[in-house]
């Protein structure tokens, strides 16, 4: 999303606090941004929070260059829509 002019709104990222996995099945880890009138969703960055709050990133979503999954995670990474990217969920498998 691009820097917002200040006195303009910018839309609302929605995601879940918490999500509920179960050990062998796939888990969908939601992310939608409300975007407001003219804006368009370029990029999704997923990161991953490791020890004393360091993030290491899992994937890129990107408009114009495709999915990008870092080597750790291809194959248990996936985009869980196609199409605009206001709906940036992923699905981890397994």
């Amino acid at each position: 999303v691009p820097p917002v002019p200040a006195g303009c709104r910018a839309g609302v990222v929605e995601v879940q606090r918490s999500v509920t996995a179960v050990l062998g099945q796939d888990v969908v880890l939601p992310c939608r941004y409300r975007a407001q009138e003219g804006e368009q969703v370029v990029q999704v960055t997923w990161l991953k929070r490791g020890p004393a709050g360091r993030s290491a990133e899992v994937a890129v979503l990107d408009l114009r260059h495709g999915e990008h999954v870092q080597d750790a995670y291809v194959g248990r990474v996936l985009r869980r829509a196609r199409g605009a990217l206001e709906d940036g969920a992923i699905v981890l498998r397994n």
